[in-house]
Formats: C-alpha cells, structure tokens, sequence
C-alpha cells in the first residue's frame, strides 16, 4: 500500500541511541547464551583481555596508545 513507509531523518535516529528505554534490553526476552546474553567463553575471553590489559599497564608504567588483538 502506498504511503505506508516511515522514513526517520539521521538526527532524529542519532537523539533516540541516548534514550534510557534503548540502553536496557527487553525484560521478556529469554536468557540465550551468545544472543541474548554473553556467552561463557566471551566472559572469559573478556576476562582474560581486561587482565592482560592491567598486567601490560603495571609491567610498562603506562598504557600502550594501540592495542592488537590477534
């Protein structure tokens, strides 16, 4: 049907990200490891990331300006 299209302009879009209702997720969503929640191995590799982040800081004094992920 013709006229049925919502087109919404860039600004409007970028305004609604900093609403509180798009930084919390539905409450009736199912806990889905890996869809809707992280997975056990993204916690731990999360983890380990923000370890190796610490220990590089105290070893070197300060942070390095890029860090690689390989």
């Amino acid at each position: 049907p013709p006229g049925t299209r919502i087109i919404y302009e860039r600004k409007f879009l970028m305004e609604c990200r900093n609403s509180p209702v798009a930084k919390t997720p539905p409450s009736h969503l199912p806990d889905i490891p890996g869809v809707t929640s992280p997975s056990v191995e993204e916690l731990k590799l999360e983890n380990h990331h923000v370890q190796s982040c610490e220990e590089k800081v105290s070893a070197a004094g300060e942070e390095e300006q890029f860090d690689m992920d390989i």
